[in-house]
């Protein structure tokens, strides 16, 4: 294993998925399991613990939810990235996990390729916001949340006009390329803009720039 690996923790009540996970990301080179935990709890400890990079979180476990879990790692330790396991792909609590801050999800029976790619993805500090499914779920659960937050209206004014284009896309799970071509702009301006937008909103990726379009307002779910 190399020194530069993703470190990964896994955190889930079946142990048949999470020594099926290790076996499967333990095979890359880059990436590396230090750890796994039995439910919420033990996986807050052994995030304090481990410092992990990614933590696969799944949602349903015992003594403590995979969504509180998640809240409670992503506000002691914002760089650690969550990617929460989900069975269903129209699971009711995605979108309060990605609220709760979890950078992405991910479905159980993906493919060891889609799993590695996916830790490979938040551990850069990307969010894995690319499955069509995902900007369902955002626009669903918005929707269902109700009005735009007055608050979080007003820090969109906070943003230029072209910062403001970029996070409509972003909402719309464009990629840099994707929302280059659509601007006419090269891929680096697109980060850039990308990058102000995460300081100035306060936001820590993609995936949380995506909800904070919907729950602005900026974003209407009718548009999906």
């Amino acid at each position: 294993m190399t020194s530069g690996a993703i470190r990964v923790l896994i955190a889930d009540d079946q142990q048949m998925v999470r020594q099926g996970f290790t076996v499967l990301l333990n095979t890359q080179p880059d990436i590396e399991v230090i750890g796994q935990a039995v439910d919420g709890l033990d996986a807050v400890a052994k995030v304090a613990e481990l410092a992990p990079d990614v933590v696969l979180m799944d949602i349903r476990m015992p003594e403590l939810g995979g969504i509180e879990a998640t809240r409670r790692i992503t506000e002691a330790t914002p760089e650690i990235r969550v990617l929460v396991l989900t069975t269903f792909d129209l699971d009711e609590y995605v979108y309060e996990a990605l609220r709760a801050g979890a950078s992405g999800f991910l479905l159980k029976d993906a493919s060891a390729e889609q799993l590695a790619e996916a830790v490979r993805v938040v551990a850069a500090g990307d969010a894995l916001l690319a499955p069509g499914i995902t900007r369902r779920l955002i626009a669903e659960f918005s929707r269902l949340d109700g009005a735009p937050r007055a608050p979080l209206k007003q820090r969109v004014g906070d943003l230029t006009e072209r910062e403001t284009e970029v996070l409509a896309l972003i909402a719309r799970g464009l990629s840099n390329a994707e929302i280059a071509r659509q601007l006419v702009v090269a891929e680096q301006t697109v980060k850039t803009h990308v990058g102000r937008i995460l300081v100035k909103l306060g936001l820590r990726d993609r995936t949380q720039a995506a909800v904070f379009a919907y729950e602005s307002g900026l974003v209407r779910p009718s548009g999906y």
